[in-house]
């Protein structure tokens, strides 16, 4: 059994801490950047796609904040409007962040009278890797930890308390990360004269991973489970889930 204890903190200059939770957006941002760039932008975008990436930042942020917000802690933040502006204590929707990036793609796309999907598809290509170092992070700070078990593999994290549990982070690392990111580029080429069914893909796949990984995850604390004992990441995976299918379907069929 593996025991967890940490520093959320990655780097400490006077009375300046950079949190591993920080450097994990800025890692996978410029990573997924930089390939994006190297392997995966078309001609069409790719004089324009550095611009596009400030959309997307912007996107991200907004979205994933007001996600938590409203899917996650909305009673706490009616009563506590001013704390919505502190990002530095934690509070980040994935599905938030998904829908953030898809409107700042519509304004950017719009904008420059360009197909959205030609973008949605090379952030859908690349996503799996910020994933991967946001899970990572999540583990390092105790956070979104999973349920009690006693299998080989179970953490300990001191933080919480002093039972096994399931190392979900990991888990989400894994599927999330690296195994979706390797779905993906398999099916890149052969859905590369399509734009759009990259993105159905990434949806349908992440959701599905997602959907399983929470079965083994603590859901959060002010939510519990809200629906037939599924958690609210679950209800809202089912949602996306549903929203790739068609996507899915739609573009494969060219309509």
């Amino acid at each position: 059994m593996f025991i967890n204890n940490f520093d959320p903190v990655a780097i400490e200059i006077l009375s300046l801490e950079i949190r591993w939770y920080s450097l994990s957006y800025i890692i996978g941002i410029l990573i997924g950047w930089y390939l994006a760039k190297k392997f995966f932008i078309s001609k069409n975008i790719y004089h324009r796609f550095d611009d596009y990436i400030t959309f997307v930042i912007i996107g991200l942020i907004l979205g994933g904040r007001f996600g938590y917000v409203l899917f996650y802690n909305l009673n706490f933040y009616i009563n506590n409007p001013f704390d919505i502006l502190k990002l530095w204590q934690g509070g980040m929707s994935f599905h938030g962040g998904v829908l953030g990036i898809i409107i700042a793609s519509i304004i950017f796309a719009k904008k420059n009278d360009d197909n959205i999907f030609e973008y949605l598809d090379v952030v859908a290509l690349v996503s799996p890797i910020g994933i991967f170092f946001g899970r990572i992070s999540n583990f390092i700070n105790s956070e979104l930890y999973g349920s009690i078990t006693n299998v080989p593999w179970a953490v300990t994290f001191i933080q919480v308390d002093n039972l096994p549990r399931h190392p979900s982070q990991l888990y989400e690392a894994l599927l999330e990360g690296l195994i979706l990111f390797l779905i993906l580029i398999y099916f890149k080429n052969k859905f590369l004269n399509k734009p759009g069914l990259i993105s159905g893909l990434f949806l349908i796949f992440y959701s599905i991973f997602r959907f399983f990984v929470e079965f083994y995850r603590v859901p959060d604390e002010q939510l519990g489970y809200i629906f037939l004992n599924l958690s609210m990441g679950q209800v809202i995976s089912l949602i996306f889930i549903l929203s790739g299918l068609i996507l899915f379907y739609f573009k494969y069929e060219n309509r």
